[in-house]
């Protein structure tokens, strides 16, 4: 069990360092843009994330 979380743990840092590892400015550009985003907003798109990431590990996974 453990060792499935540190592998999806280790897959989610490898995927979040991709952007700024290949596009720095792009990277910068658009965590300017969300930081002046709406809370709700971006608070219903996490949610939405998640969601969908929960559902994909249900369908996966079974």
């Amino acid at each position: 069990m453990w060792k499935v979380f540190l592998l999806a743990f280790a897959l989610l840092l490898v995927i979040e360092g991709l952007l700024p590892a290949l596009n720095p400015r792009g990277y910068r550009k658009t965590m300017q843009t969300l930081s002046n985003m709406d809370d709700r907003f971006l608070r219903m798109w996490g949610l939405i994330s998640m969601a969908t990431g929960a559902i994909l590990i249900y369908i996966f996974s079974s």
